[in-house]
């Protein structure tokens, strides 16, 4: 009996920080001794998983998966490692007053209700899920994971010095609201750089040449990489209420200390993660 990961994509195919999660979510269950097989959502199949009903589930991002597959995984063990709102479907709560959805627009509730556990990024995000769906089977995992070598880069970056400058991340989704980052730098007279998509180890280095980030989200953020990112990197971080990791503990770290907490995450949530599914 080992444990089945399924997700819609991997980080091998995009580079997202749902992806790049879940590829440290698999790596610590096997450094902690277990079997783990990755799957994409579409493999995972009733047939799938009528040959492998003695393990235990674990589905992040499921667009791909079938309604066959979902009232199948009801008679296994599963837990959900939500990464964003796919209990909605406009997947954005932040449209509505409190974060709170018409019923009309909630769907998947069997799936979250039937599930050993639904995995959250914060207690910001576990926070709505409850508003939406009133579970008691919602897990708070405060925090995200990230490989020892890029922590390793970022406790780096937090000891070079900055420019007095602000870094806005450039990007084409409307939710980032890059437009709004810009346009507080311009009437605060801030000096500012936009930062491109490129490697991931580039794009950390230029962000962190900086010693602030601008972010000003459209929707709920449920943790937000880029921000946890920044803080480890030594920066200060200008942003709105709607950012799941300000709402953490652990928020006020930065540097050291923050990169210390998150490289405690990795057994944390692993602990987490195994403890309700076995």
């Amino acid at each position: 009996m080992g444990f089945v990961f399924s997700a819609d994509f991997f980080a091998n195919e995009i580079n997202g920080g749902a992806e790049l999660n879940d590829q440290e979510v698999i790596s610590c269950l096997r450094e902690s001794g277990r079997d783990i097989t990755a799957v994409h959502s579409e493999e995972l199949t009733p047939a799938y998983i009528e040959e492998n009903k003695s393990s235990k589930f674990i589905v992040s991002n499921f667009i791909k998966l079938s309604e066959e597959s979902k009232a199948r995984l009801a008679d296994c063990k599963y837990a959900i490692y939500e990464h964003d709102h796919k209990y909605l479907k406009a997947r954005n709560p932040g449209q509505w007053k409190d974060f709170v959805a018409p019923k009309e627009e909630v769907v998947n509730s069997d799936f979250y209700k039937k599930a050993a556990a639904v995995f959250c990024q914060s207690s910001f995000h576990s926070d709505i899920i409850k508003k939406n769906l009133n579970l008691n089977n919602v897990v708070s995992l405060g925090g995200n994971l990230w490989p020892d070598p890029v922590l390793d880069l970022l406790e780096n970056l937090s000891e070079r010095d900055k420019h007095k400058r602000c870094s806005i991340m450039e990007s084409a989704i409307p939710s980032k609201n890059t437009g709004a980052a810009i346009k507080y730098c311009k009437a605060k007279s801030l000096e500012y750089q936009l930062v491109k998509s490129m490697s991931y180890v580039e794009f950390l280095t230029e962000l962190a040449a900086n010693d602030t980030l601008v972010f000003f989200p459209s929707t709920p953020e449920t943790l937000s990489r880029i921000v946890v990112e920044a803080r480890m990197a030594g920066m200060r971080v200008i942003t709105n209420s709607l950012i799941g990791a300000t709402h953490e503990d652990w928020f006020n770290l930065k540097g050291k200390p923050l990169i210390d907490r998150m490289r405690a995450k990795r057994a944390e949530i692993t602990n987490k993660v195994i403890g309700e599914l076995e």
